[in-house]
């Protein structure tokens, strides 16, 4: 049965289709038959209870530079829509609290993807302390007499912001750096929330992986290898993605965590590993999906559409 499905993403002209998993969820949904419309979060508007957007309904095509066409703008209630896709890229700041508030005026009658109050109850950087077990040693605070003493017990650590994404102002802090307290002293002036600081892996050399789990099942993996000379595995920061298989630990990780994700609603997510460590749960707009396929791995895309159908 045909559905119409709302995504709320970033403006469709900027993207970057050969790595875009928005663009590979479209692609899949067109396939199927599936109504696409297209708007930004800012389009939201809410009265009493009903959720307003204008909206441009689009097609899609994978030809780099020739990717999409628009119709006429046209509002409408997302009430009248049957799934939702929340896809904007963060900063996980104030706006989009806001807009998973707003959602969840029409999930679950219209299905939005991901569970809106699970994608505000489950910020990436937190989220995953739950399974404390699983991670390297990690400390979230921004009192420097914690960090200090985190610093003093484990010598070589990674700072990064608590709602950053896309691997922003991520730094590593080497035993004797002199730029630790000047770097204490600027995320103090950047950053308002608390800060993320962990324990260094060196095993990042060999790879950063993304693992996606669409309903709480495997469904493909990449290594992300950081550039020469820099810490950041993500592609976005000239990380090299490779094939890869799940080793055991891996595959541990994937069994634990795969039910709780399926509970709470997130149909779509991808974690990231070093070395055995889970060291983030991505719930907001995670990527990968076309990375995995690219390198003949599952067609993630396909099985987050087999899971929202099944649930329609």
């Amino acid at each position: 049965m045909p559905l119409t499905v709302a995504v709320q993403m970033d403006h469709i002209a900027g993207i970057n289709i050969a790595g875009d998993s928005t663009f590979a969820l479209m692609l899949e949904a067109q396939a199927r038959g599936h109504t696409l419309l297209h708007y930004h979060v800012r389009d939201l508007a809410q009265r009493g209870r009903d959720v307003f957007v204008t909206a441009e309904p689009v097609t899609v095509r994978d030809e780099p530079g020739n990717h999409f066409t628009l119709g006429e703008r046209v509002r409408i209630n997302l009430s009248d829509a049957d799934v939702v896709l929340m896809r904007q890229d963060p900063p996980f700041d104030m706006d989009y609290i806001t807009a998973t508030h707003i959602l969840e005026c029409v999930h679950p009658q219209t299905l939005v993807v991901n569970d809106p109050a699970s994608v505000r109850n489950a910020p990436e950087k937190i989220f995953v302390t739950e399974f404390s077990d699983l991670m390297p040693p990690t400390l979230i605070t921004r009192n420097p007499q914690e960090i200090a003493l985190f610093r003093e017990e484990f010598n070589d650590i990674v700072i990064k912001p608590l709602y950053g994404n896309g691997g922003k102002a991520v730094f590593r802090v080497k035993p004797g750096d002199e730029n630790y307290g000047s770097l204490i002293d600027m995320f103090e002036t950047v950053f308002r929330e608390p800060w993320v600081i962990q324990q260094y892996r060196s095993e990042v050399r060999q790879g950063d992986k993304r693992i996606l789990i669409v309903d709480g099942a495997f469904a493909g993996a990449i290594n992300r290898v950081p550039a020469e000379g820099d810490l950041r595995s993500n592609m976005v920061r000239g990380g090299v993605a490779s094939e890869t298989d799940l080793t055991p630990r891996e595959r541990e990780i994937v069994e634990r965590l795969g039910p709780a994700l399926k509970e709470r609603g997130l149909i779509f997510t991808g974690i990231d590993v070093i070395g055995g460590y889970l060291t983030e749960i991505n719930v907001t707009s995670p990527t990968g999906i076309r990375a995995v396929k690219r390198l003949g791995g599952p067609d993630a895309g396909a099985m987050v559409w087999d899971a929202i159908e099944r649930r329609l």
